[in-house]
């Protein structure tokens, strides 16, 4: 499965782990003392301005031996991405837009033409300046078919590559062929880096981007290093350098950390246990990231008993998301009530029915589905699959509902079981901006759309919103639209967990928001 669907899934696995580079975990887990189920997990990662210089060490999990540096790409080195590249447009801390690359845009009256004002003095790491003939490149050569990129299936329906236009270095003009008010967000996403005018060949290879870090080397699904750019538009990093291992399995990056050979574990979420040790550690400790991980259980609306609105919505009431968040992630995280807009987004919609079982049971009877069972299938890819299908399978019980835990192989479960089982439990990373989400996710077609639901008054919805101009109208009309997805589709959305990142406690300056952290500002104590 590739890594669009979540930034750091990797494809094959296996093939991945044969490649990877061990970096001898001198002792394990099993032999660690010191930590209980009562060790109190840090809300944050450590305080304090970092030393300038020293090599960051980053372990990050097994990848594809065709993983590239392009970040269009569906099997982009997501770790180096933020180091290497800008964006025109970047989401900030706050989780409004933020200029990166693009000063500045507008809009004309109906949303239909925007225009960016790029930076002046912005070179790329060979010493080119960044004009906005790369920027126009960039997006070509993100809807270009012979990239398969997969945020091509949210622009190339937006931008015509003929009509882009740059009317100088610094201007960037873009034609969409419908309505968007909500454009600029979608160049946010991590397959959105500008990379130099021409490159779709050498970009994998080189890396040469405008980030505060250049490319020394990379192996796919193998160890990479990236050193300072001492010239980059925002001002030197404060790390000289960064190194990436490729290991494994979360067992062992954990043992690398608490060895002491490595200071920062990536894309990896602890599970409890796991954490509590490194957080019990005196060489690391645990950095929590809230709500940075959107949990799901997909119904197949396609497939039977799915496929009838009204069983959709008695397993969404069966079940009370407050006790799926109490038992699978003993507190740390935030009830989902099904709906996938995350509870910190500005557009999130607070209103949701209640949980209520004799309701769940009523629809049943009119459905022809009482006493219904149900398979349920989860594996071990992620440490909050299983406890998150425990929990709701005994939560429904209290409507009659039987569900059946299937445990399914880690390592093809992305291929074997997502998106063909009638119901399975999966996650995603937050931070995707409200239109993206569900044109992705939730349109009809979509590649990525789990559920296979489709509903056309749904996605007129959606092509109001991205039309309208005023911001409390187009809120209210998304507002609609997860109204839509929490009463008619397929994806209950028990909870969002706050991700437990394991780091050395060395490190300063880890501030993480939409799985990306700020490569600038991260560095190291008495490097």
């Amino acid at each position: 499965m590739p890594d669009t669907h979540h930034p750091g899934r990797r494809s094959f696995l296996t093939a991945g782990a044969a490649g990877a580079a061990c970096l001898g975990a001198s002792w394990l887990l099993s032999g660690c003392s010191g930590a209980d189920a009562g060790t109190v997990l840090p809300a944050a990662a450590p305080a304090g301005t970092p030393d300038r210089g020293g090599t960051l060490r980053i372990a990050r999990p097994p990848a594809s031996d065709a993983e590239t540096l392009d970040p269009a790409s569906s099997l982009s080195a997501y770790e180096y991405l933020g180091a290497l590249y800008n964006r025109l447009v970047r989401v900030g801390s706050d989780g409004a837009l933020a200029p990166d690359l693009a000063e500045s845009w507008e809009t004309d009256a109906k949303a239909t033409t925007w225009t960016f004002r790029l930076r002046k003095g912005v070179t790329f790491h060979d010493g080119r300046a960044f004009t906005s003939a790369d920027a126009a490149y960039t997006l070509r050569h993100i809807i270009d078919k012979a990239t398969a990129s997969p945020q091509a299936a949210v622009l190339a329906p937006l931008i015509d590559a003929k009509t882009l236009r740059t009317p100088d270095a610094h201007t960037l003009v873009v034609p969409l062929k419908s309505p968007n008010a909500e454009f600029p967000s979608l160049l946010t996403h991590y397959n959105c880096y500008v990379v130099p005018d021409g490159s779709a060949k050498s970009i994998g290879r080189t890396g040469i981007g405008t980030g505060p870090f250049k490319l020394e080397s990379f192996a796919p699904a193998g160890p990479g290093r990236i050193t300072a750019y001492a010239d980059h538009w925002a001002g030197r990093p404060v790390l000289d350098a960064i190194s990436f291992y490729s290991v494994a399995d979360m067992s062992a990056r954990a043992n690398a950390l608490l060895a002491g050979q490595v200071d920062l574990l990536s894309q990896t979420n602890l599970d409890f246990a796991t954490a509590r040790v490194v957080a019990a550690s005196d060489r690391a400790t645990v950095a929590r990231v809230k709500n940075a991980q959107w949990y799901v259980l997909p119904m197949l609306t396609t497939d039977k008993p799915f496929t009838d609105v009204r069983v959709r919505q008695a397993m969404k009431l069966a079940y009370d998301p407050e006790h799926v968040v109490k038992v699978a992630l003993q507190g740390a995280g935030t009830a989902g009530w099904d709906n996938p807009v995350p509870p910190d987004d500005p557009l999130h919609l607070a209103a949701h029915p209640a949980h209520d079982p004799e309701k769940a049971r009523a629809l049943l009877k009119q459905a022809g589905q009482e006493g219904l069972a149900v398979d349920l299938y989860t594996s071990a890819y992620d440490p909050l699959l299983t406890p998150m299908a425990l929990a709701y399978q005994e939560s429904a019980k209290r409507a009659g509902i039987r569900i059946r835990v299937k445990t399914a192989a880690a390592d093809s479960y992305y291929t074997q079981i997502w998106m063909k089982k009638p119901l399975m439990a999966t996650y995603w990373y937050t931070g995707r901006p409200v239109d993206q989400l569900f044109t992705q996710i939730f349109r009809s077609g979509s590649s990525y759309n789990e559920t296979a639901w489709s509903d056309k008054a749904f996605d007129t919805l959606l092509d109001r919103a991205r039309a309208e101009t005023d911001d409390a109208l187009r809120r209210e009309l998304y507002g609609q639209a997860q109204t839509m997805v929490i009463e008619k589709g397929g994806a209950m959305t028990p909870m969002f967990a706050d991700r437990l990142v394991g780091i050395s406690r060395e490190v300063r300056g880890y501030a993480e928001h939409g799985f990306e952290f700020d490569y600038l500002g991260i560095g190291l104590k008495g490097a």
